[in-house]
């Protein structure tokens, strides 16, 4: 059974206009001039949010120009990641609010806030792990399937990231500094360390 990849990104692209349309709504129409400064924080959080959101699309475009490749497994893995970046959106705007300290959290807040930051971060990057993966067993036609395992690689990185940081939040080490969210930090080595191992093994992988 043939499935077209267009009907695919253009329902994913209305799920994305839906999630900027309710933060549109979160944030309201009216701005209280009186009390400007208590309204920045959501201003940083609404910002902070769009562009996140904007990045995981910009993901999403990626796969689909990568790989022609669509079947039952990759339209049920697509639905999946929907699904958590409208839920996962609203998680990373209570956590910016608290740094920003237009919210006030305890530790078990902070605790609670960050599980549910890390277990919406691990399922959207195991989606977008699985979707590479499956483009990488089945794309026969690809002519650089090479660059489809290495995403896969890239985003099981992001994943156990996010382990650390649940982890470490479950635990509550370090949660009154937020140890938890600086975890995150370190996908950026790990990551380089990642693409330097891969282009030696795969050297002709980036190519085009």
């Amino acid at each position: 059974m043939k499935h077209s990849r267009g009907r695919i990104t253009s329902l994913s692209d209305g799920v994305f206009a839906f999630a900027a349309t309710l933060m549109v709504v979160d944030l309201g129409t009216t701005i209280d001039f009186n009390h400007l400064d208590n309204q920045i924080s959501s201003f940083i959080s609404f910002g902070i949010a769009f562009f996140v959101m904007m990045l995981l699309w910009k993901l999403h475009y990626n796969f689909f120009q990568r790989t022609k490749y669509v079947d039952n497994w990759i339209i049920a893995t697509n639905i999946i990641l929907l699904f958590t970046v409208l839920f996962y959106l609203f998680p990373l705007k209570s956590l910016i609010n608290s740094i920003t300290k237009k919210t006030q959290l305890g530790e078990d807040g902070l605790s609670h806030l960050f599980l549910l930051y890390g277990f919406g971060f691990a399922l959207i990057f195991s989606c977008y792990a699985f979707l590479y993966y499956r483009a990488y067993k089945k794309d026969k036609n690809n002519k650089n399937t090479s660059l489809l395992l290495f995403y896969h690689k890239h985003f099981v990185i992001f994943i156990f990231t996010a382990v650390l940081s649940i982890v470490l939040a479950f635990f509550k080490v370090g949660i009154t500094f937020g140890l938890p969210g600086f975890a995150y930090s370190t996908l950026g080595i790990t990551c380089y360390i990642n693409v330097l191992r891969f282009k030696k093994k795969h050297p002709d992988a980036f190519k085009n």
